[in-house]
């Protein structure tokens, strides 16, 4: 039986699973931390990935691998393949002001970001690769003129997989270089304009700095290296780590995914390119050759986090202190921007309690406020993608938070909706594999693989919560 495995390069660490390629059945897996920080040597990526390799067993008996990565990280080459600085990862947000600098340049809120919509199928906000590109030309002049080839994350491990030191042989997939803000998912095209309007240099200047050649989805990487007895292994072109978890669960046309991780994450997965000029939704594409329009927020996890190391508690306690109280929390909300937030695009606001009083104050009330305020942020992203015309037909809930019982089932009273919780899994990990089994078979379409059973969770709808989440939610916007 072929075995293939799937690599997930997280912010916070690194998972690998060796699944059988026809059924999808797990073998054996491993898991290495990285460093905290949204500014990372990716060499600590690398030096994660072997260990997880090495705690899963190795590769002697691999015969394909594929790499699921966090998106938009900026990773800066010069000539010779090596890295000018540390990586700035997605959630550094010191290229806020860089990404308004951009917008304004093509008209100024509206009509800029109408205008890098129609270019790229995103706006602009901190998180992408291209407004990093700008921070680095302003902040590092000298690092921006060594500037020869830029990569993403999973680019550059995948290429370090292969053992290539040559720039040329960078590659990438669709769905994570619809990230950078300097590509066209619907045209499936490199914007060296945009690239040189970043870096502030000419156009000419621009096309000689190497970017990733773009593989279709089944597409081979290459192989892996020789020198590490790897030469046998086809590489897969990998995927961003949204898109590799939707592989992962199976998703397809009309299904969503919220994944409750370090961020925040609503997808969809559309046939057609999603382009919405407020900002809130990003057009990118899916894994599979189709698209995959996301609202991201910041703040997922970590506000349960933060909550229940406020409160004292371990996450079951506080499931149980937030299920213990009302909906609604006697009056108390959670503005949970404690990340600052990228939906709404707020890179300089923080969080809030709103509603305290002497009947609310108390920890019941507190947890169940900071569950609700997580859930909320998300339902303004699923409500922004219905107004667009994507269609929902299913919403699973996935990621850490996912296995939080508060979440499970006030999800549903807030979502207005069924909410499906898939079994526990590496998702992007999974879907990782999935792909590299897909290109491993020459197949039109990827593997079959068994979906994992899901528990089903409905509740009464609690409107009342996202009426006032909003009106609370709105006051940071207009103090921003």
């Amino acid at each position: 039986m072929a075995l293939v495995a799937g690599i997930d390069s997280s912010t916070q660490s690194c998972k690998v699973v060796i699944r059988e390629a026809e059924t999808g059945a797990l073998v054996r897996s491993g898991a290495a931390k990285h460093p905290d920080g949204t500014e990372v040597d990716p060499q600590a990526w690398w030096d994660a990935l072997l260990s997880a390799v090495d705690e899963a067993g190795g590769f002697d008996d691999v015969e394909a691998v594929s790499i699921g990565g966090q998106q938009h990280g900026m990773v800066a080459l010069d000539a010779e393949g090596q890295l000018i600085r540390d990586a700035l990862l997605w959630n550094d947000t010191r290229s806020a002001a860089a990404a308004e600098a951009l917008i304004s340049e093509h008209g100024g809120p509206g009509p800029g970001a109408a205008a890098w919509v129609r270019m790229t199928g995103s706006v602009p906000v901190a998180s992408l690769t291209v407004t990093k590109l700008r921070w680095l030309a302003d902040a590092e002049p000298a690092h921006a003129e060594r500037v020869a080839a830029v990569a993403l994350p999973h680019d550059w491990l995948t290429w370090n997989l292969s053992g290539s030191t040559s720039v040329e042989d960078l590659t990438t997939d669709r769905s994570e270089v619809s990230g950078t803000g300097y590509y066209d998912p619907a045209l499936g095209e490199y914007r060296y304009d945009l690239l040189a309007q970043a870096l502030r240099i000419s156009e000419d200047r621009a096309r000689s700095i190497v970017l990733p050649r773009v593989l279709e989805p089944n597409e081979s990487a290459g192989t892996g290296d020789s020198s590490r007895g790897w030469g046998h292994i086809t590489l897969g072109p990998g995927a961003g780590d949204n898109a590799a978890a939707s592989l992962g669960i199976g998703m397809s046309t009309g299904d969503v995914s919220i994944s409750i991780g370090t961020s925040g994450v609503v997808a969809a997965v559309s046939p057609t390119p999603i382009q919405d000029a407020s900002g809130l939704i990003a057009g990118f594409a899916s894994a599979t050759g189709e698209y995959l329009p996301l609202a991201v927020t910041l703040n997922g996890s970590r506000v349960l986090d933060a909550t229940a190391d406020m409160l004292g508690v371990n996450h079951s306690q506080l499931a149980q202190l937030a299920l213990s109280a009302e909906p609604g929390a006697h009056g108390l909300s959670l503005v949970p921007y404690l990340a600052g937030e990228r939906t709404p695009n707020l890179p300089r606001a923080t969080g809030s309690f709103i509603g305290l009083t002497l009947e609310s104050m108390n920890p019941a009330d507190v947890a169940r406020a900071a569950v609700e305020g997580l859930l909320c942020g998300l339902a303004d992203g699923l409500e922004a993608m219905t107004s667009l015309g994507v269609p929902v037909n299913s919403i699973q809930l996935i990621g850490g938070a996912a296995r939080s019982e508060a979440v499970q089932r006030i999800a549903p009273a807030v979502f207005e909706r069924e909410i499906l919780v898939p079994a526990p899994g590496e998702y992007v990990a999974d879907g990782a594999a999935r792909q590299a089994a897909w290109v491993l078979s020459g197949a039109q379409n990827p593997p079959q693989w068994t979906v994992s059973e899901v528990q089903r969770f409905t509740a009464e709808p609690t409107r009342f919560v996202r009426e006032r989440y909003a009106e609370r939610r709105h006051l940071f916007a207009e103090r921003s």
